[in-house]
């Protein structure tokens, strides 16, 4: 088969395994978001009607509304997107790379090593404001992402989705309590530390979290950049090289992303996880497996998931508050579980 027959057979492939259109995909998940947006701007322990909530954003009405919206709700808001955007991209990188539905960077330590990076660092260095955490977090996401890539290609895990989470969930262990050893021992660290580790949209204030967009701007536009090699690369690696790929620039390239994308999303508001195992099954059930339909739509689905979670954490903890991060293993949890029971009943190990 020549390359540009094996290209063609992969497109249409592609396109045949999409359920509804591309614009509809898209349609629909702009819709969610705006939605989503609103919501998260809206409603909380005081409900704010969306005249209100616009006022606001004008820096005009009512104090009690400013304070709530402008300050509160807003910095909440531009964290879920700038996260939502990093997570669902890394997410879909991953899954595509190790051939394995359930990667996802919060849950086979790509998170983690972020978070033990930081803590590692503050142990050493005492308290640190962003600019230095955004390093610290960036070079454990890296150090974790090669691990996991790696492991994803040996004998033991190579094929097996359980096999992988399960490793994937020990090595996160591991990090873990490697994190929480320093945290115990180091009463700095530890005030620094409880609440961001949870996974919080307040962990950090807007203006200290916008100055790492560019971490996540060059992420993602090279996750948009690599989609059509790894479409390839879901042929196998030879069929990929015959057809113009390399796969080992290609695999150093996806890590550089994830260590962005993962690294700078815990930096602001700490591990989450879920979110990058949930969104790529939703959207490939939505619009088929092209990365390069999959891949741009997670940058507005996966901020969308962050709102609402973010959103009904606020309302269903009875005038307190679930982080963000709770409420997004509470819904993945589940579907998780569910995924893996399916493929074992289907005789998938």
């Amino acid at each position: 088969m020549s390359s540009h027959t094996a290209i063609v057979a992969r497109r249409r492939a592609l396109v045949s395994a999409s359920r509804f259109p591309a614009w509809f995909g898209i349609i629909l998940v702009s819709v969610v978001l705006a939605i989503s947006f609103a919501l998260s701007l809206a409603v909380g322990a005081r409900f704010v009607p969306i005249d209100e909530v616009v006022l606001s954003l004008f820096g005009t009405g009512d104090q009690n509304v400013l304070n709530i919206v402008g300050e509160l709700r807003v910095t909440r808001t531009v964290n879920a997107v700038i996260c939502g955007v990093a997570l669902g991209a890394a997410g879909v990188l991953m899954q595509a790379l190790t051939r394995n539905p359930v990667a996802d960077p919060g849950m086979l330590g790509v998170s983690a090593g972020a978070s033990f990076g930081v803590v590692a660092g503050m142990s050493v260095l005492g308290a640190l404001g962003v600019g230095g955490t955004i390093w610290l977090a960036l070079a454990g996401a890296a150090l974790a992402s090669a691990v996991i890539f790696w492991f994803s290609g040996t004998r033991f895990a190579s094929g097996s989705p359980v096999r992988l989470i399960l490793a994937g969930v020990a090595f996160s262990a591991i990090l873990a309590g490697a994190s929480q050893a320093i945290v115990l021992t180091d009463e700095t660290v530890l005030d620094a530390f409880r609440f961001w580790r949870v996974g919080s949209l307040t962990a950090r204030p807007v203006e200290e979290a916008l100055p790492l967009v560019g971490f996540i701007v060059v992420g993602a536009a090279l996750a948009l950049l690599l989609g059509p090699a790894l479409n390839l690369m879901a042929l196998g690696d030879d069929s990929a090289m015959a057809l113009g790929v390399r796969p080992g620039v290609v695999r150093a390239l996806v890590l550089v992303a994830v260590t962005l994308l993962c690294g700078t999303a815990t930096a602001i508001a700490g591990p989450i996880a879920f979110v990058g195992l949930v969104i790529p099954h939703l959207l490939r059930r939505l619009v088929g497996p092209d990365l390069r339909l999959v891949l741009p739509l997670s940058l507005l689905a996966a901020p969308a998931m962050l709102l609402l979670a973010d959103t009904l954490g606020r309302v269903i903890g009875g005038g307190g508050e679930v982080q963000v991060g709770i409420v997004t293993a509470l819904i993945g949890g589940p579907l998780l579980i569910a995924f893996v029971v399916g493929k074992r009943t289907a005789g998938i190990s």
